[in-house]
C-alpha cells in the first residue's frame, strides 16, 4: 500500500483529498503547517508528497527544494497560481508534477498514479542492465549514464533530472526532429498536462549550461515543429 503525505493548509480540502485517497487504498498523512510538513517529510518514507505552495511558516517551493536535496520522493504541487513562471518554478524547485486548483479529483488520482508508475519503472530498471556503467559520447560531451554525470572536455556539469532527461531524449534521436509533444510525453509523461512552452524553458535552461561561447548551440531548433541535435563537430569536419 502506497503512504502519502498531504501537505496542505486549506482543512475542508486536505480531509476531501485523504479521504479520497483511503477510499483508493492509499496509506494517507496530513499536515497543516509548511514547517510540520516538511519535517515528517524528511524523516518518513512515503512514495509520493501532495504539496500546496501557500503553506504557514514554510512556503511549497522551499520544501520541495529541501527535500528534493536528499530524497527523491515524487512531489505533486497543488495550488491556485497557474502561470508558467509559477509552474517552471515549481519544477525547477524538485517537484515532479503541478495541478491547479480547482481540480477534479480524478485527475490528481491519474497524476498521482502516473509519477507512482514513473518510479517503479525507474527502479525496476535500476535493477536491470540499465543499472551498468555506460558512457555516451556526443562531440565533446561525456556522459555516465549509471550515475548521470556530464562532462563537457574536463568540466563537470550541472544537471537537474529533467534537464539531464532532455539531453538523453534528444542524444538518442541525434539526427531526427524530437517534436515537444514528444519531449512533454518522454520526460513530463503522457497523463502530464503542463504546456508546450515548458519545453522551450528548458531546453533554455539545458542551452545555457552545455553551449560553449562562439560555436553554435548544439540544440537546433526546428521552427514549428522541435528539437534535434546538430550535427557533431568532428564529423562535420
Amino acid at each position: 500500500m502506497s503512504k502519502i503525505l498531504i501537505i496542505e493548509d486549506e482543512k475542508n480540502l486536505a480531509r476531501f483529498v485523504e479521504l479520497e485517497l483511503q477510499h483508493e487504498n492509499y496509506e494517507t498523512a496530513v499536515e497543516l503547517n509548511g514547517r510540520k510538513g516538511l519535517e515528517r517529510a524528511l524523516n518518513e518514507d512515503f512514495d509520493a508528497i501532495l504539496l500546496d505552495l501557500m503553506l504557514p511558516d514554510l512556503n511549497g517551493l522551499e520544501i520541495a527544494r529541501r527535500v528534493r536535496q536528499v530524497k527523491k520522493t515524487p512531489i505533486i504541487i497543488m495550488t491556485a497560481r497557474d502561470s508558467v513562471i509559477d509552474r517552471v518554478s515549481g519544477l525547477d524547485h524538485g517537484a515532479d508534477d503541478y495541478i491547479v486548483k480547482p481540480f477534479a479529483i480524478e485527475e490528481l488520482l491519474a497524476r498521482l498514479r502516473a509519477v507512482l508508475r514513473r518510479v517503479k519503472m525507474e527502479e525496476d530498471n535500476n535493477t536491470g542492465a540499465l543499472s551498468k556503467q555506460k558512457i555516451v559520447k556526443y562531440d565533446d560531451l561525456t556522459i555516465e549514464t549509471a550515475n548521470r554525470i556530464v562532462h563537457r572536455g574536463d568540466e563537470a556539469i550541472d544537471l537537474t533530472k529533467r534537464e539531464y532527461n532532455l539531453l538523453m531524449t534528444l542524444i538518442e534521436n541525434k539526427g531526427n526532429v524530437v517534436t515537444r509533444d514528444q519531449l512533454l510525453n518522454q520526460i513530463w509523461g503522457p497523463n502530464s498536462k503542463i504546456e508546450t512552452n515548458v519545453v522551450e524553458v528548458y531546453v533554455r535552461y539545458l542551452r545555457n549550461k552545455i553551449d560553449q561561447p562562439g560555436r553554435p548551440s548544439y540544440i537546433k531548433t526546428v521552427r514549428g515543429t522541435g528539437y534535434m541535435m546538430r550535427e557533431e563537430q568532428s564529423e562535420a569536419k
